[in-house]
């Protein structure tokens, strides 16, 4: 009996888990998103001793889909999209997530236009046109839709705004923007930080740092409520001793190599905080309320 106990203590994730899938959400260009993963996947690999693969989706559903579906052991989440999954399977928990610079854990969601385009409020965007970033966007869609209901603003087309749409993404929204597709864009930022640079962290950013905004090209019109910061999760079902070595690593990245942590997290910031359940509870019931209500 002692012989068995030990042989299976002894058993390590390594004797069931041949390889460790992460997904990557979409909202930016696959080349892009590999290129900002690829030394975090090197890194992964060498620590937990087994293929690490990389899978970009097309859109938020993709990896919610992967998870549920078991082809995914990892993602890292938007609070609404870890929510829709959550609901969707009960099969995924948050190990870690990111700590803005102040060491809060939220950011927030803004609605921007063109600078030159005559909009400042929400208002003077009465009969122009909006786009969402993706359906399971927690700062894209799930908060600016649901604040604007609140306020009585009806976002059935051609109420309030004369067109609704999704652009794919949040660096796909602003672009339609910049481009005159749509009138204004739904995006995120951290809101901490220098305005004129993008703020700290978040898609604006993000796109400065590729050179494909300057701050005076938009005007924010609208900022939310602060948004808990999106997970990092895992499927409950993957080994108990593959989630710690995971989570230690998450954990300690900011320290081993602040270069690898920051391309991930499209910005800076000082780290990973332990993630529970608790943190997503609000998100989860609007996520729930929204399901049971039926998107207009």
């Amino acid at each position: 009996m002692l012989g068995l106990t030990a042989s299976a203590q002894a058993q390590s994730y390594k004797d069931t888990i041949k390889e460790f899938r992460i997904g990557l959400l979409g909202g930016e260009n696959t080349s892009d998103r590999l290129k900002r993963n690829d030394e975090f996947q090197k890194l992964l690999q060498a620590k937990l001793g087994i293929p690490v693969k990389l899978f970009p989706a097309s859109d938020y559903a993709g990896v919610m889909q992967g998870i549920a579906a078991g082809q995914l052991e990892a993602a890292e989440f938007g609070a609404s999209g870890f929510a829709g999954a959550y609901l969707d399977c009960k099969c995924l928990e948050p190990i870690v997530v990111p700590q803005e610079n102040d060491g809060s854990t939220y950011y927030y969601s803004v609605i921007v236009t063109r600078a030159d385009s005559g909009i400042k409020t929400l208002a003077d965007l009465k009969g122009r046109s909006l786009a969402w970033a993706d359906p399971n966007s927690t700062s894209g869609y799930l908060i600016p839709s649901s604040t604007l209901k609140t306020q009585g603003i009806d976002l059935t087309p051609g109420k309030y705004f004369s067109t609704l749409g999704f652009s794919g993404g949040h660096e796909q929204g602003v672009v339609a923007v910049l481009n005159k597709q749509y009138d204004a864009a739904a995006t995120w930022t951290s809101g901490q930080g220098d305005e004129a640079t993008g703020y700290s962290r978040g898609n604006l950013k993000s796109m400065i740092d590729k050179k494909m905004l300057k701050m005076s090209d938009i005007r924010i019109l609208w900022q939310s409520g602060k948004i808990p910061n999106g997970p990092w999760a895992v499927r409950s079902a993957i080994p108990a001793d593959l989630k710690k070595v995971f989570t230690d690593f998450l954990l300690d990245l900011p320290k081993s190599n602040k270069k690898v942590y920051d391309d991930i997290e499209q910005g800076t910031g000082i780290g990973y905080a332990p993630a529970t359940m608790d943190l997503y509870k609000d998100i989860i019931s609007l996520r729930e309320a929204e399901q049971q209500g039926g998107r207009k």
